[in-house]
């Protein structure tokens, strides 16, 4: 039984995961272009990458390595948590 209800709160999840339209995921790479204004930055793969309203745009600079968390919503890629490296 306990397994059954386990499947079926990840089923229940996943579900809203789908519905909702976010997806996790993660990236890695090289600061190739910051957007200050439009609070977004490139990686060297070309992908780009929404910051949230409260971060320092300031504290990156292009060459920097980071490692992004982000949700795939619509067509943005919403950044949820990032490492930056020195």
């Amino acid at each position: 039984m306990r397994s059954l209800t386990g499947a079926l709160a990840a089923a229940m999840m996943l579900s809203t995961i789908v519905s909702t339209g976010a997806f996790a995921a993660e990236a890695e790479g090289k600061v190739q272009a910051v957007d200050r204004d439009n609070l977004t930055i490139t990686l060297e793969n070309g992908k780009s990458y929404k910051l949230p309203g409260e971060f320092d745009v300031e504290a990156i600079k292009e060459g920097m390595q980071v490692l992004l968390a982000y949700d795939k919503v619509g067509d943005q890629n919403m950044i949820t948590d990032m490492e930056l490296s020195e």
